[in-house]
């Protein structure tokens, strides 16, 4: 029993674990996580991949489904001549192992076909997709275009004649075999999962997909010295509810008075750039929607004490910007990044929405 020792207490448990640990474990790479994705999970993924990240590189981009697809999964065109001008090929496919030349060759002999056939023309670039990228093999070829071209032709026949299309084989006679020798197979490349991430990152649903938390929300701006056009029903409501306040009729922010009138005006234009800030954060970080339903969640929640009895304007401003600051939000993905300026300037969003008013 010399080289028997106790079972030590594991370093991993040592240190305290955060709430957020419990409820969802350790944090899976979003790289790692496409690994385990099924074939329905990965084409969910590659949707939100074409549509948030490729349409930003093309005029138009374009899912091609069903047994004629010719070669094409996700084409995206530079210009209006589709598959007859400057277009990318994104081979999608869900595989189950990383790509081993085996399973390109017919993909490869689809293109090399219906481009000489004159279905299209040759596509620009074209990329192998997958979750678990290419094998060494596949990555070595790839990298040298005769040792593609050559693996293509004496696969040929095992792999690409009956793989083209389902209604004939390909043979590859002289006339073929000349354009094979002219293609250029510098248009093969992969993509990484690690790149198709990084491209993910920069879309509104990266968070709701693979988890890790908003990125940093950037500082919000200060107002303009004038009163946007944007702004002109909640100012227009504000400063009728300090003229409910004081008896005066204030027509235009240079003439608020007094001094704690105009701070508040200043408070009150900082909130609502705040909260616009907020909804163009939004709109890059998170699912469409989410900010609409944080207004929501403001709307509820202040809407009772809005229709409330006040003394006046100002009043009703102060109290209904005093309930948004109070009420427990816990369920919005962006209450994590909001704070009491961002409350009170959705307030006057709803306001210029014309869900609310300030005037008596």
């Amino acid at each position: 029993m010399d080289d028997w020792k106790d079972i030590e207490e594991p370093k991993g448990a040592v240190g305290t674990v955060t709430a957020a640990q419990v409820a969802t474990g350790p944090v899976i790479p979003p790289q790692t996580r496409l690994l385990t994705y099924s074939a329905q999970e990965w084409e969910g993924f590659v949707e939100e991949w074409a549509h948030y990240c490729l349409k930003k590189l093309y005029k138009n981009v374009r899912r091609f489904t069903g047994a004629g697809d010719r070669g094409i999964d996700v084409a995206g065109f530079v210009d209006g001549q589709f598959l007859k001008g400057v277009w990318d090929n994104y081979q999608c496919k869900h595989y189950d192992n990383a790509l081993a030349p085996t399973d390109v060759w017919a993909e490869i002999g689809k293109i090399v076909w219906h481009s000489f056939q004159g279905d299209y023309t040759a596509p620009r670039r074209y990329y192998f997709v997958a979750p678990k990228g290419t094998g060494t093999k596949l990555t070595k070829l790839l990298s040298d275009t005769t040792e593609l071209r050559e693996g293509l032709i004496e696969n040929w026949e095992k792999y690409v004649k009956k793989g083209v299309t389902g209604t004939q084989q390909v043979e590859l006679d002289d006339a073929l075999r000349a354009f094979v020798d002219k293609f250029d197979f510098s248009i093969f490349e992969a993509r990484t999962g690690l790149q198709l991430v990084e491209d993910h990152k920069a879309t509104p649903v990266h968070v709701a997909r693979f988890g890790g938390g908003l990125r940093a929300r950037p500082a919000a701006g200060k107002p303009p010295a004038a009163v946007a056009p944007g702004e002109s029903r909640y100012v227009t409501q504000l400063l009728g509810a300090y003229s409910e306040h004081t008896g005066t009729a204030v027509s235009d922010s240079s003439a608020i008075s007094p001094r704690k009138l105009n701070d508040h005006f200043v408070r009150q234009r900082e909130a609502f750039y705040a909260a616009e800030s907020l909804r163009v954060f939004a709109r890059d970080s998170v699912p469409p929607g989410t900010f609409e339903s944080l207004q929501d969640n403001i709307y509820d929640s202040v809407i009772d004490t809005h229709d409330g009895t006040h003394a006046d304007g100002y009043h009703k401003v102060c109290a209904v910007t005093k309930a948004a600051q109070e009420v427990q939000i816990t369920a919005n993905a962006l209450i994590t990044c909001t704070d009491s300026k961002d409350r009170h300037g959705i307030c006057h969003q709803l306001v210029n929405d014309e869900r609310m008013w300030w005037k008596k």
